[in-house]
């Protein structure tokens, strides 16, 4: 049985798990195994928001960049961080929703919706990183 993670267990008060998925599906377990661990646990909404957030970035990045290099995420007493790094350095774009659902359009305007700030960040090797905040 693993520990849950409280973050006064840690002396910078920051939890951190770092992974490579290969699907959104893979990024979501991941995350839902990190916010189970977090103690105090995040409310139900908190750990939902994550999952959409986290979905959306890996998708996009495996669509658009054709690969996820990393998926970071953080927490500490007051966010939960969600950083994704791809090899593109190609930055997303908000476009007008595909209403027949065949192009898409609808994930980076979630994005923002959901988190309390965005940031796309220069990467290693060429690429980027986008980043993302949830309040805990």
């Amino acid at each position: 049985m693993q520990r849950r993670l409280a973050i006064e267990d840690h002396p910078i008060q920051l939890t951190q798990r770092v992974c490579r998925p290969g699907s959104a599906a893979d990024a979501r377990d991941f995350a839902r195994s990190f916010a189970a661990l977090l103690c105090p646990e995040p409310p139900a909404l908190t750990t939902e928001n994550l999952l959409l957030l986290v979905s959306e970035l890996v998708a996009n990045a495996l669509r658009h960049a054709g690969a996820v290099t990393a998926l970071h995420l953080r927490a500490d007493r007051e966010r939960i961080e969600v950083c994704v790094e791809d090899p593109s350095p190609t930055h997303p774009q908000k476009r007008d929703p595909d209403l027949t659902g065949s192009q898409g359009g609808f994930g980076w305007p979630m994005v923002h919706a959901l988190a309390l700030d965005v940031a796309i960040l220069p990467g290693a090797g060429g690429g980027k990183t986008v980043q993302a905040a949830l309040a805990r």
